[in-house]
């Protein structure tokens, strides 16, 4: 049996864990924050602590203002705050304590007059698709979270599961599909924007989504492709409202429907290019073999396949990725957030090749994989 060092005894980490507690120890902490030439590192090394400590109270402050419709409320223009206070229905003394975390968040500014106006930050918020949405829906996960260490060990059963029937090949309840492809089509605006601009399809003559919804993704591709095909695949619930907003958008010529399950159905075929726009982080790795191959089997000798979802920083670990959708995903009960490399492995088992990983704008936002099957 391997010799168990005794505790306090120095392992063979030796001077990496000698320095660990130096630094924390109390007596170098007081030297640090003391000292010229690392007092400013200390600083921020502190405020950054700080905010990790503090950032669920930050997270219940934004779901207040956004449940309070402050943004909406002030995108007119500054409001004094006792009106603020009135039109929220929340006491004056406490509408100001929340107006000044919001300011401290850098969400709203004070004017004179006791008034509080947008920041640029806050306009975003009041602005960007889908946003307040995804926060109004964080109640369910910070529920799933109320014990984080028992949600680690895999002791809890997610509210967040239920949210998402369609996952695990369940029946799908048409009034929970319609609010699921609402919150996913909000929000998928910010999505197309950058997979567009990330990846171009110039070259595709008819391009097949998969899995998409009521057609967000479809319609911006659309429009800026105008001499495009479009096909929308998806769960037979969320048929109706892809079909309306193809009518809106004017692309009923040239946008079809198929419904089916990949589960349970082969892909249609006829594209030159399939989308799964945040698709792959919803299922295990299984479920994800199977859909790419099937992809596979759809597309043309050289057809292009495109991937656009959050992604995992793999070894190089992001907050958007790994600190958000990875739990997200593991409160679902499948899925994960997946890096780059991982996801390019997934399609090159599937038999394509080329594969990619183009940059992103934002990768907060979404990443992209791009692979294509062989030709001949």
């Amino acid at each position: 049996m391997a010799d168990v060092p005794a505790p306090g005894a120095p392992s063979a980490g030796g001077r990496g864990v000698s320095l660990r507690r130096l630094i924390a120890g109390r007596g170098f902490q007081k030297w640090a924050a003391r000292f010229p030439l690392t007092r400013g590192k200390v600083r921020r090394e502190g405020e950054a602590l700080f905010d990790l400590v503090a950032g669920f109270c930050y997270s219940q402050v934004l779901m207040a203002l956004v449940q309070l419709d402050v943004p909406q409320r002030l995108m007119a223009g500054p409001m004094p705050l006792p009106a603020l206070a009135a039109g929220c229905g929340v006491p004056e003394a406490r509408m100001r304590v929340l107006m000044r975390a919001a300011q401290a968040l850098g969400l709203v500014k004070a004017r004179r007059g006791d008034r509080y106006a947008l920041t640029g930050r806050g306009a975003a918020l009041a602005g960007v698709p889908g946003l307040q949405q995804m926060i109004r829906h964080h109640d369910v996960l910070y529920r799933d979270l109320a014990d984080p260490a028992a949600f680690f060990r895999g002791e809890t059963e997610p509210e967040l599961a239920g949210f998402w029937p369609y996952v695990f090949g369940g029946e799908v309840d048409p009034d929970l599909a319609r609010t699921y492809s609402d919150l996913m089509a909000k929000s998928q605006l910010m999505v197309a924007d950058d997979t567009l601009a990330t990846v171009s399809l110039k070259s595709v003559r008819h391009l097949m989504d998969v899995g998409g919804g009521t057609g967000a993704f479809l319609a911006e591709v659309g429009r800026v492709y105008p001499a495009m095909d479009l096909t929308l695949f998806d769960l037979p619930p969320v048929a109706p409202a892809a079909g309306a907003r193809f009518a809106r958008e004017g692309l009923s010529d040239r946008a079809r429907i198929k419904t089916g399950s990949f589960r349970e159905d082969a892909l249609p075929e006829g594209a030159d290019a399939i989308s799964l726009i945040r698709v792959l982080y919803d299922h295990g790795d299984e479920t994800v073999a199977v859909l790419l191959r099937k992809c596979f089997e759809a597309l043309p000798p050289g057809g292009l396949l495109l991937i656009s979802e959050p992604m995992s920083g793999g070894a190089r670990p992001e907050r958007a990725g790994d600190a958000y959708f990875a739990l997200y995903t593991m409160a679902m009960g499948t899925g994960k957030a997946r890096s780059a490399a991982e996801i390019s492995q997934l399609c090159a088992r599937a038999g394509f090749d080329r594969i990619a990983a183009p940059t992103a704008r934002r990768p907060f936002v979404t990443g992209c994989v791009t692979a294509r099957k062989p030709d001949g």
